[in-house]
């Protein structure tokens, strides 16, 4: 669906947008999944570890192909689309205590600022365990590379500092999710599941996501180039 469409169930006065096309769509439910697991598989330890730097590799691809993909992704994927001005935010903030609330046809300033949040904490997150030694269950394959200083203070980042706040940002994530879907009656979820939203019809002059094949073929050559620089980035460091 590559353009604003109508239906029956559609509400008069609406019509249905493609908003999030697939490749955002898996990058973020892929992106929780590794998530997810890199919690319990570091909470775990000892044979867990090298599932832990699997999934971490996977998190640093991800992300990669984000910053990518906010470049020449789907039009409401880009960044130049949903990043705020500092107007802005102020303007949506007022709106979400005060009113009269505004939905968003993309990310909302506030989802805006979500999304470079987690972007920022993964990549520092990954990248700290390519250099950390917790010098029990892991060694990351960058931490020879680097001064003993700098491993023990990725270490001490990547296990006291980036976990808490990864997990502080999750929580405000989905109290947010929450608070949209009572509030104001927003499914946000259901809209990254399926990637369409019904706007009002005078929102429907904004350009739908393009998803077409073409598009998917696209994302799936970034991936592809994302996941061989950073398994050549893990080599390197193990002098393979």
């Amino acid at each position: 669906m590559n353009s604003a469409s109508t239906s029956a169930s559609t509400p008069p006065g609406h019509t249905v947008l493609r908003v999030w096309d697939l490749p955002t769509r898996l990058f973020h439910w892929v992106l929780l999944v590794l998530v997810l697991m890199l919690f319990i598989s570091g909470h775990q330890g000892g044979d867990w570890m090298p599932w832990h730097a699997r999934c971490g590799y996977g998190v640093l691809t991800l992300v990669l192909f984000r910053l990518v993909w906010g470049l020449v992704g789907g039009h409401h994927s880009r960044f130049k689309q949903f990043l705020p001005s500092p107007a802005r935010l102020c303007n949506a903030l007022q709106r979400t205590w005060r009113g009269p609330h505004l939905a968003s046809v993309g990310h909302n300033p506030m989802g805006a600022l979500s999304v470079i949040a987690f972007l920022l904490l993964l990549a520092v997150q990954a990248g700290s365990g390519l250099v950390s030694d917790d010098e029990i269950a892991f060694s990351g394959p960058l931490s020879a590379k680097v001064s003993a200083s700098v491993v023990s203070l990725a270490t001490w980042y990547h296990k006291e500092v980036g976990q808490q706040g990864l997990l502080a940002l999750i929580v405000l994530h989905v109290a947010a999710i929450a608070y949209y879907r009572r509030r104001h009656g927003e499914h946000l979820v259901a809209a990254m599941i399926h990637g369409d939203k019904t706007v009002q019809a005078d929102q429907a002059t904004t350009q739908a996501s393009r998803d077409g094949l073409r598009q998917r073929l696209h994302a799936l050559a970034w991936l592809v180039l994302c996941g061989l620089a950073v398994n050549a980035l893990v080599n390197w460091g193990a002098g393979i």
